[in-house]
C-alpha cells in the first residue's frame, strides 16, 4: 500500500478540470447496454469503480469499444443479456452492486456478484429487500446483508415503497427492476436524493414520471440508444473547491463541473460557511446542468448542516469536515448517518484523521461536531482504504503546520486517477 506525503502550500492558483461525473459514467455504461441501438459517451470516467461496471457488461455479451476518447457501446436491448460465466467483481464499487442487483433481479438467468474486502462489508440488504417484496430471488452472507449475492433472475411485479433512507443507490436499483416488472413501481424517500437515473432513463425512452417525494417507473419499455456527455464530477471538484478556500491568496476556475440540483449540496453548504464560489457560463449538456466554478481563498465560518442539503452532499462530506475545521466555530453535522455505510465510516475515519491534526471533533450517531482551529498540525493520516478520506487528507496537508503523510493512498484511482498530478499542478510551493 503506497503512501503519500504533502508539503505545506504557499498557493494555489490555475485552471483545471476534473475527470467525468462517476454516477453518469456508471448509468451511461448501464442503460446503453440494454438498450436497442450504438450508445456513444464521451467524457467518460476511467477510473476503476467505472471500468468494473464496463466489464461486468462485456461479461454479459454487450460489445463495448473504448478509442480513448469515446465509448462506443453496441446495446443488446431489454431482454438480450447473456448469463455470465463467472462472478462479476465489482471491485470496490457500491454503485456497481446495488444498481445491477436491481437490473439483474429482472433478468432469465443466474448470476453471483461479488468485490474487494470493503465492498463485501457494506449493507445490501436496503436493495434486496425492497427487490424481494418485487419478487426477486437473492441470496448473501448475513441473509442477504452482504455479499457475495447470488441472484435468480425472475419475474418481478411493480411495488411501492417508501425508502426510509434517501439514497440514489437504492432509488435505482429498484427503478432498474422496474424496468422489468409488471406494472408500475413507486419509490418515495425523505429527501430527494441525485436524480442521474431519472434524467438518463428519461432520455433513452423509459417511462419516468418524477412527483415531489419520489419517482414512478412503469416496466416493458424498450430504450433507444443515444450519445451522451458526461460533465466534471462535482464530488471530484469538491477536493478543489475545499482546497481553494483554505489556502490563503487562493484563486481557481474548474470548468465543465455538473451542477445538477441534487448534487449542489457541497457549493450551498461551502458558501453557506461565508466561501467565494460563483458559477460561471451554465449550460446545458445532454440534460445535465453544466457550469465552470471560481473559488478563492475565503475566512470561513461554522453552521449547521443537516436536512435536505445533507443527501445532495453526502459523498462530499470528508471535503467538508476539511473545511469545517478550518472555520471559526463550531460546524454542526445533523441527519448524515448514510456516512457511516460508505467505503468506510466516514464519520469515525474523519474524526480520527481531524484529532490527530490537532482539532476538537466530536461524533455522534448521525453526525459530528467540528470546532475549526486557526491551524492544522502535520499528522500521519490514514485512509481507511476510502478514496474520498485519502484525497480529504491530501488537501488539509496543505495547510498544516509540516509535512502530512497519508497512507493507503491506491485506493484514490476508484474515482480519481490522476488527482495527485493535478492537484500539485496547481499548487504554488
Amino acid at each position: 500500500m503506497q503512501s503519500y506525503t504533502v508539503q505545506p502550500a504557499k498557493g494555489v492558483r490555475g485552471e483545471i478540470r476534473v475527470p467525468g461525473d462517476k454516477s453518469i459514467s456508471h448509468r451511461s455504461i448501464m442503460f446503453g447496454s440494454i438498450a436497442n441501438g450504438v450508445t456513444k459517451v464521451s467524457g467518460f470516467l476511467r477510473g476503476e469503480d467505472a471500468l468494473a461496471t464496463l466489464e461486468a457488461f462485456r461479461a454479459m455479451g454487450v460489445q463495448i469499444d473504448d478509442d480513448g476518447e469515446t465509448v462506443t457501446i453496441v446495446g443488446k436491448g431489454l431482454h438480450g443479456l447473456e448469463e455470465p460465466t463467472d462472478v462479476l467483481d465489482c471491485g470496490n464499487s457500491g454503485t456497481s452492486m446495488r444498481l445491477l442487483t436491481g437490473l439483474l433481479a429482472g433478468q432469465s438467468f443466474f448470476s453471483v456478484l461479488s468485490g474487494d474486502k470493503y465492498l463485501r462489508a457494506r449493507p445490501m440488504k436496503r436493495v434486496v429487500g425492497p427487490l424481494s417484496k418485487m419478487g426477486a430471488r437473492i441470496g448473501g452472507r448475513a441473509g442477504g446483508e452482504k455479499a457475495p449475492l447470488a441472484i435468480q433472475g425472475s419475474q418481478l411485479k411493480g411495488i411501492e415503497y417508501d425508502s426510509p433512507v434517501s439514497s440514489a443507490q437504492v432509488k435505482s436499483a429498484i427503478m432498474l427492476a422496474g424496468l422489468y416488472a409488471d406494472g408500475e413501481t413507486v419509490v418515495r424517500e425523505p429527501h430527494l436524493s441525485r436524480d442521474h437515473s431519472e434524467r438518463m432513463l428519461r432520455a433513452f425512452g423509459a417511462n419516468v414520471e418524477t412527483f415531489p417525494g419520489g419517482v414512478k417507473v412503469r416496466g416493458g419499455a424498450e430504450l433507444t440508444g443515444r450519445d451522451i456527455v458526461v460533465p466534471g464530477d462535482i464530488s471530484s471538484a469538491a477536493f478543489f473547491m475545499v482546497a481553494a478556500l483554505i489556502v490563503p491568496g487562493a484563486e481557481l476556475v474548474i470548468r465543465g463541473v455538473g451542477v445538477n440540483p441534487t448534487r449542489t449540496g457541497i457549493i450551498d453548504i461551502l458558501k453557506g460557511m461565508g466561501g467565494d464560489l460563483e458559477l460561471l457560463n451554465e449550460r446545458d449538456e445532454t440534460g445535465e446542468p453544466v457550469a465552470d466554478i471560481r473559488v478563492r481563498y475565503s475566512q470561513l465560518k461554522a453552521m449547521e448542516i443537516s436536512g435536505e442539503v445533507v443527501p445532495r452532499a453526502i459523498d462530499e462530506f470528508p471535503a467538508i469536515c476539511v473545511a469545517a475545521s478550518l472555520a471559526q466555530g463550531t460546524t454542526v453535522v445533523r441527519g448524515a448517518s448514510e456516512l457511516r455505510v460508505k467505503e468506510t465510516d466516514r464519520i469515525a475515519a474523519m474524526a480520527d484523521n481531524l484529532k490527530r491534526a490537532g482539532v476538537s471533533v466530536v461524533e455522534t450517531p448521525d453526525g459530528m461536531e467540528i470546532t475549526g482551529v486557526p491551524a492544522l498540525k502535520a499528522c500521519a493520516a490514514d485512509s481507511f482504504g476510502d478514496h474520498r478520506i485519502a484525497m480529504s487528507m491530501m488537501v488539509a496537508g496543505l495547510v498544516a503546520q509540516g509535512e502530512t503523510t497519508i497512507s493507503d493512498v491506491d485506493c484514490i484511482a476508484t474515482s480519481f486517477p490522476g488527482f495527485r498530478e493535478l492537484l500539485e499542478g496547481v499548487v504554488q510551493r
